[in-house]
Formats: structure tokens, sequence, C-alpha cells
């Protein structure tokens, strides 16, 4: 222990407690400078149009942010524990400790943290990740050498193929369908976005609609680790098993959030089809566009035929116009 100054020789450098996903940081990011970025274009809006256009951007950014980040999330199932446990192999020491489980869709977070966090000479303030792209059995292996606390190889040892549990199996594939359905809504998503800038409203409410039916059917594929019988954790004196946690109720708020969306925007267009594409700017001529002027032929398009044989005019009318723009 002095060679690293009272650091365990197992890590070279201090340890620093988790803070935040660097990945959900650069998400969320990432949605506020495009949100920024569409803002900034609201004082050019005039009329009730502003006030849409700034709930449109926002609510749709929130969709998408979401669903992007759930990808990301540990924490579609959680379960923790206050209890006192073994800290370290080889030693008689016993610590008291919140001992927490985070399940994401491609891997878990165990994390430990003493009551107080500092006890023995150190700090007892851990959270590792154990990823589903990684092999199992390596990582467990890495912990072992690398001389985690008990609770943590414990824990982690539940999610090896050679578990009894079969841990591995239920969550990593539920996590590996559940992502893929997630990156299809995104995909809806998208090109509800783009439909809602054309005249074709009633397409963008149902690829809506879609979004929401994927979003579901993620939820539905992570809830199949439900439906098979759950391994007890037990640690101590104390045991406790995972449940569902903020991010499935996240999804599921979503998933009606998009539901109440897409629906709307169907009832609305089969019933007032004008108002909706008013309401989202689209289809609706402008006032302004009748009073452009184009000199002598302002009054006679170049595009109209007065007499189908003679189509000299339309092009003398078009040669004019070019005429005209090219000397501007």
């Amino acid at each position: 222990m002095t060679f690293y100054d009272d650091i365990y020789p197992f890590y070279v450098v201090q340890r620093t407690a988790f803070i935040f996903s660097t990945r959900l940081l650069t998400i969320i990011l990432v949605f506020l400078v495009v949100a920024v970025g569409l803002l900034l274009i609201l004082p050019g809006i005039r009329g009730k149009s502003r006030v849409l256009w700034m709930f449109r951007i926002i609510i749709s950014l929130f969709i998408g942010a979401v669903i992007v980040a759930l990808n990301f999330t540990s924490d579609w199932a959680e379960a923790s524990v206050t209890t006192n446990a073994t800290y370290k192999s080889f030693s008689n020491a016993v610590i008291n400790a919140d001992i927490g489980l985070h399940v994401g869709l491609y891997g878990i977070n165990v994390t430990l943290k003493g009551n107080p966090v500092v006890q023995f000479n150190e700090t007892i303030n851990y959270n590792e990740v154990f990823s589903w792209h990684d092999t199992m059995a390596k990582v467990y292996e890495d912990a072992l050498e690398r001389g985690l606390p008990n609770p943590i190889l414990y824990i982690a040892e539940k999610f090896t193929l050679s578990s009894p549990c079969g841990l591995i199996f239920q969550y990593r594939y539920s996590g590996r369908y559940a992502s893929a359905t997630l990156w299809t809504a995104f995909c809806c998503w998208l090109i509800a976005n783009i439909l809602f800038s054309m005249p074709v409203i009633v397409y963008a409410g149902y690829m809506m609609l879609a979004t929401a039916a994927f979003i579901f059917f993620s939820m539905a594929s992570f809830s199949t680790i439900m439906n098979v019988p759950q391994c007890v954790f037990s640690i101590g004196t104390a045991s406790f098993e995972a449940e569902y946690s903020h991010s499935f109720w996240l999804a599921l708020a979503t998933g009606v959030l998009c539901t109440i969306i897409g629906t709307a925007v169907v009832i609305f267009d089969f019933l007032v089809p004008e108002k909706i594409k008013e309401a989202f700017s689209v289809g609706v001529d402008s006032d302004e566009d009748d009073d452009v002027s184009y000199g002598e032929v302002a009054d006679t398009p170049f595009w109209h035929i007065s007499n189908p044989q003679s189509f000299f005019s339309v092009f003398k009318n078009f040669t004019y116009l070019f005429t005209c723009s090219s000397t501007a």
C-alpha cells in the first residue's frame, strides 16, 4: 500500500466517484444545440405560428432525445439494499454500505457506497460497469485481478455464463431487442418530423403512432426478463431483487405522449384538414405571393398559353424574364 501512497496497488491512479455518463451528456448537449439553433429563427415567424412552432420544437426534440438516451441509461431495472458485508477477500473486515444494481440495455452498473464513505482509511465509493459487448467471463476475471470488493464480485458473478441463475441470457437478449426497437422508433421519429413539414400531415400522425408502437415493443422486450424466475441476491443478512426503474417508466410516458400526438393529428386532419395544415404552416398559400410583379408580363405568366398552337409567345416571355433577372 505504501508504494502508491495509501492507494491499493490494483489502482495505479486515485479512483474518482462516478458522476454522470459521458454518453448521456453528449446526447443532451447535441439536442440542446439543435434546439437553440431552431429557436433562433422564432423572431422571423409571425403570428400564432410562432407559438406553435416553439411547442413543436420543444416537444419533438424532447421525444427524440429521450429515445436516444434510453439506449444508454443504466436504470431500466434497479435494486438496492443497505447491509453489513465483508469488504475484501482474505480479510475479516466488515463494512456497512449501500449496495445497488442498475440494469441497462447494454450492461449493468454495480455500486457500493460505504456508510460512512471513509472506512478503514479508505474511500468506499465504487461504480463498476459490466457491459454485454464484452465477454462477461473475461470482465469478471479482470474484476478479480483488480481486487474489487466482495459485494461487487458477488453480483457480477451472477451474470456470468457459469452462474446457475442464467441472468446473462435473460438481460442480454432482452436488452438487445429492446435497443433495436428503440432505434427503429428513432427512425420513425425522424420521418415524422420530415412529414410534418410537408402537406401530408396525416402520414406524420401515422409515423408518430409507429414511433409509439416501437417504444412499446422495446418495453415489451425488456419485460420478458420478469416472466422467468428471478434470481435473489443475498448479501450479508439482506436480499433484494431487480424491479422496473426510471428509464422503463420514462419510455412508457414517451410512448403515451407519441400516441396522443399521433392520434390527435390523425383525428384533426380528418375533421379540420385546413386548420391542421395552417397550424403546421404547410399547404397554405401566402397572399404576398400574389402581389409579386414581374414588369410587363406580371398579368400574363410565361407559362400561360392563350393559343395552344402559338408556342412562340411562351418562349418570348421566358426570354424576357431571363434577361430581366440577369441584368438585375
